[in-house]
């Protein structure tokens, strides 16, 4: 018995001949792949042929890795948009002038990122929000003063010290006679610096009270959460 298709076939077989590859045959003629595979185990392909076969095949993989890429990356933002939605709606829900949760906020970031082993309190971070953020709190919970702050910079190699002092000077609105200590890794030496990187800087407020609070309320916070939800679990 012969195929739905077989009137098809000798169609089929020139467009084959003609360097078509099985994808763009069943587009074009609507016969299924197997079919056409059956049909054209006898063709001869010169090597012409198979040239151009190859090339649509490499060009088709290079066009559905673009179109993999875009899928993906429009999957992506849809997902980073979600995340800034749910993250909007829940700090609706806080309140930040309460001073408690602007403390917690704080005590919790030291635990991660402040000095611990010194009797002062400090905290170093190559992100500028993480910085402002810190200094914020210190100045208007704390009352620390712009002359109780030091500031202490790491840097590569290739970096500009001064370069890079006035960066961070202005990204933290601080006087630049307070960036008092530069150190230079120098394992660092002969590889290159993204240009984004402005290093690490260190700031010192020299108030060891502080410290102590905020590590005390941090681990006690976490403690308490733990308490809670095993005894939710029991």
């Amino acid at each position: 018995m012969k195929s739905k298709w077989y009137e098809l076939k000798e169609g089929a077989v020139k467009l084959r001949k003609k360097g078509l590859s099985l994808g763009k045959i069943e587009s074009r003629l609507g016969v299924p792949k197997s079919t056409l595979s059956g049909w054209f185990k006898d063709v001869e392909l010169s090597e012409k042929q198979k040239k151009k076969l190859y090339n649509d095949w490499k060009n088709a993989l290079v066009r559905a890795r673009i179109k993999a890429v875009a899928w993906h990356n429009k999957q992506k933002e849809q997902r980073l948009l979600e995340a800034k939605k749910q993250a909007i709606e829940t700090l609706g829900k806080i309140n930040i002038d309460n001073k408690n949760i602007i403390e917690l906020a704080l005590a919790l970031l030291y635990l991660g990122e402040g000095a611990k082993n010194n009797p002062e309190t400090a905290l170093g971070s190559s992100n500028p929000l993480i910085l402002k953020f810190f200094l914020s709190i210190i100045k208007n919970v704390y009352g620390i003063e712009n002359d109780k702050i030091k500031c202490e910079l790491g840097l590569r190699a290739d970096q500009d010290p001064w370069k890079i002092k006035k960066f961070w000077a202005k990204s933290l609105n601080l006087p630049i006679e307070n960036f008092h200590r530069i150190n230079v890794d120098k394992r660092t030496i002969g590889s290159k610096t993204y240009p984004h990187y402005k290093g690490v800087c260190h700031i010192r407020c020299g108030n060891s009270a502080v410290q102590r609070k905020l590590i005390y309320l941090a681990n006690s916070f976490c403690e308490k959460i733990i308490e809670n939800n095993q005894g939710r679990i029991a």
